[in-house]
């Protein structure tokens, strides 16, 4: 286990943040990320980024609970990860840099964007909560969508705010278009290794609040087939509103992102 040096101030390490919503692939691309020997982290770790002291706690709790082979693996690290799913937690990526490295805040700071389509990512909130003992007020389509939608906007929101400090990517691409997309992201990160479609199955991997808990996630490889949700309806009227708002935000984010890549 490695704990950081109490004097230590600021972090030495590069950082990956990815900005989406629930049921967007995104454990599947944290896996992928989180086994490549230069980063560490693969979950959601439920965090606010507003000071350089955010990032050291970051650091301390993933030395803590991420598992190395050995130490030179660990040493290999350069690049911590994390993702921000809800409107709950923050980003101020102007505050987690020293204003002395502010050119160098790009190197620095990693940020990924990623929407999936309203449809299908709805249907899966609501299985998702449906089958959950607890917090079951996303079980309801229309209170899923209300989340989708207010998530799109907050995400919009800092996406203006951070114009070119950002890449965009549709989430639906890591699972049909997966070389081509992982070449992409390789690629904005600079990862000196490729991204592969095979990942490491970790000790959190499927754990509730940690990610995704289905079967899937413990295969350790990207399932190319989607989950089917026909069963689950959503009213005609509230699904042609969400995808047209959905839509919106969408195109305005992609305008303000440095790349993309969509479909």
């Amino acid at each position: 286990m490695t704990h950081l040096k109490p004097n230590k101030t600021t972090s030495n390490y590069r950082h990956i943040f990815l900005i989406s919503h629930m049921r967007a692939n995104t454990s599947l691309i944290s896996h992928i990320l989180g086994s490549h020997p230069q980063i560490c982290g693969y979950y959601e770790m439920h965090l606010n980024y507003l000071t350089e002291n955010d990032l050291l706690k970051q650091e301390k709790l993933l030395f803590e609970n991420t598992e190395f082979n050995n130490e030179t693996e660990k040493n290999k690290t350069q690049y911590l990860f994390d993702k921000l799913l809800h409107n709950d937690y923050e980003l101020l990526l102007e505050n987690l840099v020293p204003k002395s490295e502010a050119f160098e805040s790009t190197k620095k700071l990693n940020i990924l964007v990623s929407i999936r389509p309203p449809e299908q990512t709805i249907k899966s909130i609501v299985n998702l909560f449906r089958n959950k003992k607890e917090q079951r007020s996303y079980a309801d389509p229309v209170n899923a969508t209300k989340y989708y939608i207010e998530r799109l906007k907050k995400m919009a929101l800092f996406c203006k705010h951070h114009k070119n400090n950002f890449y965009y990517y549709d989430a639906d691409l890591i699972r049909t278009h997966s070389e081509e997309s992982l070449k992409h992201i390789q690629s904005w990160l600079s990862l000196s290794t490729p991204l592969t479609e095979n990942y490491q199955v970790f000790s959190l991997t499927g754990r509730p609040r940690i990610g995704d808990s289905s079967e899937n996630m413990k295969k350790g490889t990207i399932v190319k087939q989607q989950t089917n949700y026909d069963e689950i309806e959503i009213p005609t009227k509230l699904l042609q509103e969400v995808t047209l708002e959905a839509e919106k935000y969408r195109h305005l984010i992609i305008s303000h992102a440095i790349d993309s890549m969509t479909f």
